[in-house]
């Protein structure tokens, strides 16, 4: 089975008001139930908003740390899910049910590593 990242893109500014989350939040729980169910689900979280970020560089032989997200944007990183598929079309399948349950933008993308794409939990392939 190949893995793929499935990336959830938050737009900046207010979450929505908790009647609105409460729903959004239910229909999360029962898609990580169906992924773990169909035996698809490997790990999911969702992150802290970008200013809770600190950023580990490289420069000129120094490692650095600044705070914040690396780049700025109307839309950052809010959380994630890796589901073990095996191929895109399946990937793709999870992704649109994730972007039905939290009604914003999946990034559907697979693991390097191995021939077929895929990357064990050690990244050195199953």
């Amino acid at each position: 089975m190949k893995q793929y990242l499935l990336s959830v893109y938050q737009p900046e500014g207010t979450p929505p008001p908790p009647e609105v989350l409460e729903g959004i939040m239910r229909d999360l729980d029962a898609l990580n139930a169906r992924m773990r169910a169909a035996g698809a689900w490997v790990f999911s979280g969702g992150l802290n908003a970008p200013g809770t970020a600190t950023v580990v560089r490289l420069k000129e032989g120094e490692v650095l740390t600044t705070d914040g997200p690396f780049l700025e944007g109307k839309e950052y990183l809010g959380g994630f899910t890796i589901v073990n598929a095996p191929d895109l079309d399946a990937a793709l399948a999870w992704g649109r049910d994730l972007a039905r349950a939290t009604t914003l933008p999946i990034e559907v993308r697979p693991f390097a590593g191995t021939p077929d794409g895929a990357a064990g939990a050690d990244g050195a392939g199953d």
